[in-house]
């Protein structure tokens, strides 16, 4: 099935800063900003500069696509006062002004282009990066210079930076369930797959060690290059190996080529099932349902999820983007983190106070939002988000059926209690940039938001 997810259209306004790059800038609001928005006065009436990073070609551009659209989707329903906004327009009558880059699925690249939104084009926050290697290549950019990222995807943990609120998953709230399934499900042989990087090696890590714990044994642990669609090797393994389940942690384009070579080479998912967390519905669309079914994935969101916020959402993105189009997990959180950002700058506004960074991040944590999985907040201890922890089995029409779902949203815990037991994250209060790791010996007790 053809990729007929890059039809997109911008006003180029430069593309020399950075070889292979192009810097993009779509305006709601054609005033121009001050110096230095991050310190302008709520509501004085000028564009409110946010940077929108993520690759739109590449490797990874597959599913970052999505989280862009999904991305541009609140911002244009914050500006417009429709979708969860409506009856408001802006924040306290300002416009959000969009500053979008496109880093190229290049880790590098991230950072400089982070230093350019800061310091060039001077965003008050950003919105953006998919893998765990462009945040770690950002990070201290926006930890130097004391800026805001809002980071909405599922990571391995194990970070505790008071410059980043988290909506994807922490390992709690995908990999803690996820394995258990497997065991009681499939059987105690697991098989581990991922591309070659942070993330999918430690978040294979820290499944393993939930899968030992279990009473489980690893028969297989194997990774390829970033972008790789060749696995006929790794499959042969897989066969020797003759696993109970994969669990896969392969992203962008491999995983469309793993799915499709590992049904060609005769392995069914009746026969060894795949468990994944990066792939979602964008990635089946892309290679063909018919090449996920009856594999299975983990994930906090599914556009399957019976609720009126969902509903609404994908209708309306649909409107905007396309019928034939998908929603997914991380686009989710792509479009709540954007949400969060917008609240906490009306409360700064009603508030009549600066959008500092200081100001920002003690309005956005605490946060709660009505999210398409359901109601959600950002967990004002350690700037994660309570979200619910979902398993799908992929259908022949490229949706899930979901098969597990927690009843209320689970608190963030972002290091693995599998590893790291009695470890937390926790931030000072009222807001400084302090922050500190805490070990305590005593277990760390599940909590929702709401009582399940």
């Amino acid at each position: 099935m053809a990729n007929q997810f890059g039809r997109r259209r911008f006003i180029i306004l430069g593309g020399a800063g950075v070889a292979g790059t192009l810097l993009l800038k779509a305006c709601s609001n054609s005033t121009t900003p001050t110096t230095n928005p991050s310190a302008a006065p709520a509501g004085d009436g000028k564009g409110i500069k946010v940077g929108v990073m993520y690759s739109t070609t590449g490797s990874i551009a597959i599913v970052e696509k999505s989280l862009q659209d999904a991305t541009f989707l609140a911002i244009d329903q914050i500006n417009e006062g429709t979708g969860p906004w409506a009856g408001k327009k802006g924040i306290n009558g300002q416009m959000l002004e969009k500053v979008v880059v496109n880093p190229d699925s290049n880790w590098d690249l991230y950072n400089q282009m982070s230093k350019r939104l800061i310091d060039e084009d001077k965003v008050v926050c950003v919105l953006g990066c998919y893998t765990s290697a462009s945040r770690k290549s950002v990070l201290p950019v926006f930890e130097e210079k004391d800026r805001l990222l809002y980071y909405p995807v599922y990571y391995e943990g194990n970070e505790c930076s008071s410059n980043v609120f988290y909506t994807g998953a922490a390992p709690n709230q995908q990999i803690t369930d996820s394995i258990p399934y497997c065991i009681k499900n499939f059987g105690k042989k697991g098989f581990f797959i991922g591309s070659d990087y942070i993330y999918p090696k430690e978040s294979n890590r820290i499944a393993k060690a939930e899968l030992v714990a279990g009473g489980g044994t690893v028969v297989g642990d194997e990774y390829a290059a970033l972008g790789t669609t060749e696995f006929i090797t790794i499959i042969n393994k897989i066969k020797q190996a003759k696993p109970n389940f994969i669990l896969s942690n392969l992203v962008g384009d491999s995983i469309p080529a793993f799915y499709k070579q590992l049904k060609d080479a005769g392995i069914t998912s009746k026969e060894i099932p795949i468990m994944a967390f990066p792939t979602t519905e964008e990635e089946i669309q892309a290679m063909g349902p018919e090449f996920a079914e009856g594999h299975f994935s983990s994930f906090n969101y599914f556009q399957t999820v019976d609720t009126p916020e969902n509903k609404a959402f994908v209708e309306q993105f649909r409107a905007k983007f396309g019928n034939e189009r998908v929603t997914n997990g991380v686009m989710e959180a792509a479009y709540i983190q954007t949400f969060f950002m917008a609240q906490a700058m009306e409360k700064c506004a009603k508030e009549k106070k600066e959008f500092t960074t200081a100001n920002l991040r003690e309005a956005t944590r605490g946060q709660e939002f009505k999210a398409p999985q359901g109601t959600v907040k950002s967990d004002p201890d350690n700037y994660h988000t309570y979200l619910y922890s979902r398993i799908g089995k992929w259908k022949a029409d490229g949706q899930a059926e979901i098969v597990f779902a927690t009843k209320a949203a689970v608190k963030p815990i972002p290091w693995s209690q599998a590893l790291y037991k009695g470890r937390m994250c926790v931030h000072k209060t009222p807001d400084t940039r302090a922050s500190s790791i805490v070990e305590t010996k005593k277990p760390i007790p599940v909590a929702f938001l709401d009582k399940p």
